[in-house]
């Protein structure tokens, strides 16, 4: 172990908007049923064997969906892994060995145990995934993280009490579920503008990570530095360079030849095809996993060595990846998480989480770009003429709920009902969806929805209307009003 030479400091940022009761399948709560059963539950009983130091944010609006699954929710869910799933996988293997294709039968009957064994997973935690976040981060070493309450691009809310409604919405429901808020804060989108950091620290905030590589270059030292603001919260630098190891499309290691192929799929859309189109065999992938692994561990220890030779001093070196990445995108991503572990106690390379990685290294003062982590690294996904229309509605509406909360509170009702519609009208997936084509129409029919319930909430609380029944069930439920009904 070299602590002279600095630390990695793994990230996963764990998010899914409010689909919960919003249609299913193509688009809508089948894609949070698909995360429970391929990236949550197991990456729960991965922490919880590998005890290694992991900070994981986990955003407010995926577990205010995570706690219905004791009750309708669930029932849903497990109608889905333990009819949908098993019938689809055995109908799609039925008709491979029909048509020949028996090695590719074979493994769709393999992949079938994996919703079995999620089945098995989310009723022996009593469908309380929640719970078990919580346990991993009271006994360490996994770092919980907080965020905004619904993913809002924070630098795009047009006033004070908004952005304060995101962030104290968010913190209060973290503080509530993990019993503290640790001091770590997921910017969504990694957005940031120069000034936001003394927001955050009004909150009580202690640090975030910023992706600066448009500043300093990509695979620059810099990008090693933690930064401590003016507000005295430390800005940690994600390390693109090593980022794209695992996420660039084209040569990152979810592209080998022989890990699952996301994008073709059966008539039911299962994935028994490698990427190059021949049956996939998971001890291929494994033997490959383990592979990149090292590599991955390696280029992090030379990255790390090379700082700390430049500059005569540790660094933090910071990797931040979509949880959902890791299980899904890539099938076999907690295959090799799991085998980074390994490989960092058998190569010395120290792991540490956020907070304990800034206790180590010496914090630079620098002034900070605005960013993101979206394409150019700026907003164009999420502001530009293809989501106007999108970013003036979540505004305006925005505008309308601080302007009628100054002149009226009653009913209450009325006022909670069209708080939430807005957190979930500037949700930042929506417009990420429309950008990248990601999913028809549907996130247009879901602003237009709490486009339509926000209306109506505030016609309750300026008349005598009244407030409609909320769609969105356990949205924000430590829903924090202070920002708007503060004098």
């Amino acid at each position: 172990m070299a602590r002279g030479r600095g630390a990695l400091a793994l990230v996963l940022h764990t998010h899914m908007p409010y689909v919960e009761g919003f249609d299913t399948w193509p688009f809508g709560e089948e894609w949070l049923w698909e995360a429970v059963a391929t990236v949550y539950l197991p990456l729960i009983g991965l922490l919880e064997e590998a005890e290694a130091p992991v900070t994981l944010g986990l955003t407010p609006v995926l577990c205010d969906q995570l706690e219905t699954l004791p009750g309708d929710a669930g029932a849903r869910l497990e109608r889905f892994l333990d009819e949908t799933r098993r019938i689809v996988h055995a109908e799609d293997s039925r008709a491979l060995e029909q048509s020949g294709e028996h090695e590719l039968a074979a493994e769709l009957r393999r992949a079938g145990g994996d919703y079995e064994r999620a089945l098995e997973g989310l009723r022996a935690r009593e469908g309380k995934p929640v719970d078990a976040f919580a346990q991993l981060g009271a006994r360490g070493p996994v770092e919980l993280w907080s965020s905004a309450a619904t993913h809002a691009l924070l630098p795009m809310l047009a006033t004070d009490p908004g952005l304060s409604l995101q962030i104290a919405t968010g913190i209060a429901a973290h503080e509530l579920r993990f019993g503290g808020l640790g001091g770590g804060f997921w910017l969504p989108e990694c957005a940031y503008e120069p000034g936001l950091e003394r927001d955050l620290a009004d909150h009580g905030v202690r640090a975030f990570c910023v992706e600066q590589t448009s500043a300093h270059g990509l695979g620059a030292l810099e990008q090693l530095e933690p930064v401590i603001t003016a507000a005295g919260v430390a800005a940690v630098p994600i390390d693109w360079a090593t980022v794209d190891l695992v996420w660039k499309e084209a040569t990152g290691y979810p592209a080998h030849p022989a890990y699952r192929d996301y994008h073709r799929r059966t008539i039911h859309d299962l994935r028994p095809w490698s990427t190059v189109g021949g049956p996939y065999r998971p001890a291929e992938a494994r033997a490959v996993a383990a592979e990149h692994a090292r590599d991955f561990v390696g280029r992090c220890t030379q990255r790390l060595g090379a700082y700390a030779e430049d500059r005569g001093r540790p660094g933090l070196l910071c990797c931040a990846l979509d949880t959902e990445l890791l299980g899904h995108w890539w099938y076999e991503g907690q295959m090799w998480l799991r085998l980074v572990f390994e490989e960092a106690r058998a190569q010395g390379l120290d792991l540490v989480t956020v907070s304990e990685g800034l206790e180590r290294v010496p914090l630079v003062e620098r002034e900070l770009v605005a960013s993101t982590w979206g394409e150019g690294k700026d907003r164009r996904t999420w502001d530009s003429p293809g989501v106007a229309e999108a970013a003036f509605a979540a505004r305006g509406a925005e505008l309308r709920t601080v302007a009628a909360a100054a002149a009226t509170r009653e009913p209450a009702a009325a006022l909670e009902r069209a708080a939430r519609e807005l957190l979930a009208l500037q949700a930042s997936d929506w417009a990420f969806q429309v950008t990248r084509e990601l999913a028809g129409d549907y996130p247009l029919q879901r602003l237009a929805a709490h486009a339509a319930a926000h209306d109506a909430a505030l016609g309750a609380l300026a008349g005598s209307a009244p407030v409609p029944e909320p769609a969105v069930r356990n949205l924000a439920p430590y829903l924090d009003l202070a920002p708007l009904t503060a004098p």
